[in-house]
C-alpha cells in the first residue's frame, strides 16, 4: 500500500511509451505543487489535443527518486527522477 502525495500529471502520449519502457527516468516541470523526494506520480496520458488516452502508463505509479532545482534549470522549473513501483505495492 502506498502513504503520500500522489501527484496526477498530463503527459503528452508521445513520452509514455519511453517512461513505460524505462528509457525516460525523469520529469522536467514547473515546481506549482512543491513536489518532494519520496512523492509520487500518476500520469494521465493525453494526445495533441488534450484528450485522455487509454495508454498503459495510465495504469503504472511512480515514485520521485531524486529531486534537482537550480543549476542550469529555470527558475522555478525542477527536474525529478522518478521510478515505477512494483505491482504488488499497489494492493
Amino acid at each position: 500500500m502506498v502513504d503520500g502525495i500522489i501527484h496526477r500529471l498530463k503527459i503528452l502520449d508521445i513520452f509514455a511509451d519511453d517512461i513505460l519502457e524505462g528509457n525516460k527516468t525523469f520529469e522536467l516541470r514547473y515546481n506549482d505543487r512543491n513536489y518532494q523526494k519520496g512523492d509520487f506520480i500518476k500520469f494521465v496520458v493525453v494526445d495533441g489535443e488534450g484528450h485522455v488516452s487509454r495508454h498503459p502508463l495510465g495504469r503504472e505509479l511512480f515514485q520521485i527518486v531524486y529531486f534537482l532545482e537550480g543549476w542550469g534549470l529555470k527558475d522555478g522549473y525542477v527536474a525529478l527522477g522518478i521510478q515505477r513501483l512494483p505491482q504488488e505495492l499497489l494492493h
